[in-house]
């Protein structure tokens, strides 16, 4: 059996070590804000192969560049634009990926091949720590197998790629999924991915954005942003979505199962073993959304149960990562 990765506290020494395989075109994994990122340089394709290669993350789906701060985000791109600046002022550092021109420093794989790029800057100690640390804008899509539940702990990083040279554990991520992505390219802007950064407040700076619809269809050929595939976010047992209190509908399916939910169901909660009650406002929803999915899989339920919430713009995060994680 091999060694599981090796999770090291956050100190001077692990970050300096964690800097020194990033420079030698290696990879670790490190939290954010969001979620945990699996990271490698972004100058290096040889780096960023390795993560599609330790994710099984499919070429077309691209990557994300983590930056230090706004000096850094205007050199992996071109066409820096006042909306741009005006974003990244208000929200980073922070949950929000701006697509733009891709620089010629950062390699096409990053990309999927497209001429763009999505750039963030974290909110996270550790992650700017790092970045500062090594110096160079790393690409980091989730650190986790493609297709599957995004990791919020340390723990789900070890879990799903036991092969990562290094983990920096920085705790539970604070907001729990990724991060929104706007494409700037586009006009009017548009949103590819909603995210932890409420919807609200991005039409606040744009009022014309635009949204996309509830309904899920993957993209044909490179996509324009990550989490746009047709199955995503998925646990190891099937996630089934439900509408209300339909106990006959979830009795047909496989036992025991596992009831996840923001309401009372008392139906339907009697006839599911384990039972996650999550918060009923979105943004509390959203940050135990993938832990909660994990403590699931971890009772060896044989099928999740979601009561889905309803179609508006403060649920439009978590009901993109529901749906596509019920997709068979």
């Amino acid at each position: 059996m091999s060694a599981l990765a090796p999770i090291l506290p956050v100190s001077p020494e692990s970050l300096a070590q964690a800097a020194a395989l990033l420079r030698s075109d290696k990879v670790c994994a490190f939290p954010t804000e969001t979620v945990y990122g699996l990271g490698a340089n972004a100058h290096s394709e040889q780096a960023v192969l390795r993560i599609y290669e330790l994710k099984g993350r499919p070429r077309h789906n691209p990557l994300i560049v983590h930056v230090a701060d706004l000096a850094q985000a205007q050199r992996v791109t071109t066409g820096w634009s006042q909306l741009a600046d005006r974003l990244a002022l208000r929200f980073w550092p922070g949950p929000l990926s701006l697509v733009l021109p891709r620089g010629p420093l950062i390699p096409a794989l990053v990309s999927a091949g497209r001429e763009t790029v999505a750039v963030r800057v974290p909110a996270h100690p550790v992650a700017l720590a790092l970045l500062r640390a090594v110096d160079l804008p790393l690409a980091a899509p989730s650190a986790n197998k493609s297709e599957s539940v995004s990791p919020t702990t340390a723990q789900h990083v070890q879990r799903s790629l036991p092969q990562v040279p290094l983990i920096l554990d920085g705790g539970p991520c604070r907001l729990g999924i990724e991060s929104t992505v706007v494409d700037l390219t586009a006009s009017p802007p548009r949103l590819l991915r909603p995210g932890a950064l409420p919807l609200r407040l991005l039409l606040e700076e744009i009022p014309d954005l635009q949204l996309p619809s509830f309904q899920k269809e993957t993209p044909a050929g490179p996509l324009p942003s990550p989490g746009l595939l047709s199955r995503h976010y998925a646990p190891s047992v099937p996630l089934y979505l439900i509408h209300d209190d339909n106990a006959q509908t979830v009795a047909q399916l496989p036992s025991p199962r596992g009831l996840l939910t923001h309401q009372s169901l008392a139906a339907v909660a009697a006839i599911c073993q384990d039972i996650e009650l999550l918060p009923p406002s979105p943004d509390a929803y959203a940050a135990d959304l993938y832990s909660a999915l994990h403590r699931l899989d971890d009772k060896k339920v044989r099928c999740i149960v979601v009561l889905r919430p309803r179609e508006d713009n403060d649920w439009r995060a978590v009901i993109d990562r529901l749906d596509r994680a019920a997709v068979s």
